[in-house]
């Protein structure tokens, strides 16, 4: 039975091996730190945090996320370690609330690995604290325990470490505030939170709007989230507790009931799946999801593939790691008994030990390998069922192409995929409109596997990446619905934009010079200060009537190059403010080109999502902050598709201007 705590409360641990699943509703950072009996802390090499993961026994997320989960092992602590504080905190430097009274109350369950609950905890009476204390693990007579803890401190992570002993804590909370910026510059844009646990059946966390509602011409609002997926993984029953809505901050009261106690209408069940023989897996089906619309449950049945394939490989890896480390600390003990290193004793022990190191691994290996056959034939089935703004260029989708009439839910981006499946591939979807503009990278010095290393074919490639990605944004729109600019101040990126300038789907043709990049920047600079404007006083109608209320796209190629002070400052403007009323960027660029701006240009590459143009493992999803290997969307050599695409485009762009 589940213990609920409150604060002091606290409950016998019979596990070992534990979970802390953490819930915030907003982007938070996860940390711990291991003390003595007397709670002293003695050192930085005993905190875990985004920036060090990984201590004896214990691993927190590498960024700060949403949903959380801490891994634990209890045998595995070092002797002089009594106590484990779990620390929560509020990202620094990059958005969002300053305290935690301005967002729903942190919920954490500890479980053991099968899933069961063990004890819960809902951290609440927080008000001005922007970082918290919020269990402790703690030994007692050679027992452990788990206690609520929920101690605030207003001045942050700071303030909480130096609480805890550490005379470097305002070096480490920078070192951690560092690496959260740099974990979410690297990270995927995660999905909206689900609204149940239990089976597998996907649930999504709200209907999707309806014809009946609309929405801004300009694009979201600052605060606004997009509705969408989530769905309990192939880890075991009694996956992590839902987490509540993202919301901007309110005046009103806190709701601090957890949302997994709560009621909610789910949109229509998804198609029930034939039943399977006796013995054998239930056989997958495309739009196996719930969501208002097949084209919703699709997407929401990739992302649930994409958080199941990360949670299944952490796991895997969680007990790889555990494997390691019981086999190392087996064979100190052998080597620490002066009896046991002469004769064959030693080497029996020696041998004990690396037998069951493998014998986990292979078990571990066993259960991936399950799971990521389940995910391939489950691909294989979506996969050709994928409408063409989720399908990939060589889908038989993009043949039957029309202009569509409606925005859908996302679009593509390319694939990622993990060292242990390569074979299995994820769409990366990204939800429209763009909520953060996009920076392919012209600098990387060649791909994992050592090809592509001349820096103008990188530069190439890139450009053509975004070209790809900028061909696809314009069909995935309606017509007079999406309106894309150019900038290429020396021209270096004629040949890769020919198909666009070609059919004519530019609104003008390459801006070029410093002349181009002034006028460019200035006119959509004035057109986000209009519109902002026109928002904040209720009055859209005053708008100009020649302004184009179409989502506007910059494409960037060759940055810094053509660009003074005042246009480096406007573009800053645009990756910041654009968004928020249909302005978004694309930069093509190298960002040590830029390196003369120092950290002035910091914040402009952390808001921008990077991809490369050749694959890479960069991106981090944003459930345990795996290194994905990204693939660009690739046009099949020799396809007529991409062509015939933009001249549709192109037609349906000249008659919507008639």
């Amino acid at each position: 039975m589940t213990a609920e705590l409150v604060r002091g409360q606290n409950h016998p641990l019979s596990q070992a091996r534990l979970e802390i699943r953490v819930s915030a509703g907003r982007p938070i950072v996860a940390a711990a730190t291991l003390s003595d009996e007397q709670g002293t802390v003695h050192g930085v090499e005993w905190v875990a945090h985004p920036g060090s993961p990984t201590l004896p026994g214990l691993e927190v997320s590498r960024q700060a996320a949403a949903d959380h989960r801490l891994a634990v092992d209890l045998d595995a602590m070092p002797d002089p370690v009594h106590r484990i504080h779990v620390l929560l905190g509020l990202p620094v430097g990059v958005g969002g609330p300053l305290s935690f009274g301005a967002v729903a109350a942190p919920f954490l369950a500890v479980t053991g690995l099968d899933g069961t609950e063990v004890a819960t905890y809902t951290v609440t009476g927080l008000e001005a604290e922007s970082a918290v204390v919020a269990l402790e693990l703690y030994r007692r007579q050679g027992a452990w325990k788990v206690r609520a803890v929920g101690q605030g401190y207003a001045g942050g992570l700071a303030e909480l470490l130096t609480d805890q002993g550490l005379p470097e804590a305002a070096q480490l909370a920078g070192a951690i505030n560092d690496a959260v910026a740099s974990g979410l510059a690297r990270s995927v844009a995660a999905p909206p939170p689900r609204t149940s646990d239990g089976d597998r059946t996907r649930q999504t966390a709200a209907p999707a709007r309806n014809p009946d509602q609309q929405g801004s011409p300009y694009g979201t609002s600052p605060g606004a989230q997009p509705t969408g997926p989530g769905r309990p993984g192939q880890t075991p029953p009694g996956d992590p507790s839902t987490v509540p809505p993202r919301s901007a901050p309110t005046d009103g009261p806190i709701d601090y009931s957890h949302p997994r106690r709560r009621n909610t209408a789910p949109p229509p069940p998804p198609p029930a799946a034939p039943p399977a023989a006796p013995g054998r897996p239930t056989q997958p089906v495309a739009g196996d999801a719930t969501g208002w619309s097949m084209e919703e449950r699709l997407y929401n049945q990739v992302w649930g593939m994409f958080e199941d394939l990360a949670r299944t490989t952490a796991s895997y890896r969680s007990a790889a790691d555990f494997a390691e480390s019981r086999m190392e600390k087996e064979l100190d003990q052998v080597l620490s008994d002066p009896r046991a290193r002469l004769g064959g004793q030693g080497d029996a022990a020696r041998a004990a030990a690396r037998a069951k190191h493998d014998q986990l691994v292979d078990q571990a290996r066993q259960s991936l390998d399950r799971d990521v056959a389940q995910l391939v034939a489950e691909s294989q089935v979506v996969e050709p069922a994928l409408p063409a703004a989720y399908a990939g260029w060589d889908n038989p989708a993009w043949h039957a192409y029309q202009v569509p009439m409606e925005l859908p839910m996302a679009m593509r981006l390319g694939d990622l995929h993990l060292p242990e499946s390569p074979q299995l591939r994820i769409p990366l979807l990204v939800r429209l409109p763009l909520e953060r503009g996009i920076w392919v990278d012209a600098g990387r010095a060649g791909s994992p596997d050592g090809s592509f290393t001349d820096a103008h074919d990188l530069r190439r490639l890139a450009m053509e990446a975004a070209v790809a990605h900028t061909a696809r944004l314009l069909a995935v729109h309606p017509a007079g619905e999406f309106t894309v600019h150019v900038i290429d101040p020396a021209g270096s990126g004629a040949q890769a934009l020919a198909p666009l300038v070609r059919t004519g789907v530019l609104a003008a043709p390459p801006a070029v010079g410093a002349a181009g990049v002034t006028e460019t920047l200035g006119r959509l600079t004035q057109r986000v200060d209009l519109v902002q404007m026109a928002i904040r006083g209720g009055a859209s109608d005053a708008l100009p009537p020649d302004l184009d209320t179409a989502q506007q796209l910059l494409v960037v190629n060759d940055f810094p190059h053509g660009f003074d002070d005042r246009a480096v400052t406007q573009l800053r403007y645009l990756a910041d403010e654009g968004p928020a009323v249909g302005v978004h960027l694309m930069m093509v660029a190298d960002r040590e080109d830029a390196t003369a701006y120092g950290p002035l240009l910091d914040p402009l590459w952390r808001s921008l999502l990077r991809l490369t143009p050749v694959p890479d493992d960069h991106l981090a999803d944003p459930w345990v902050g795996h290194a994905w290997t990204y693939e660009p969307p690739l046009v099949p050599p020799d396809s007529l598709v991409f062509q015939q695409v933009l001249t549709q485009v192109a037609t349906a762009r000249r008659s919507w201007n008639r």
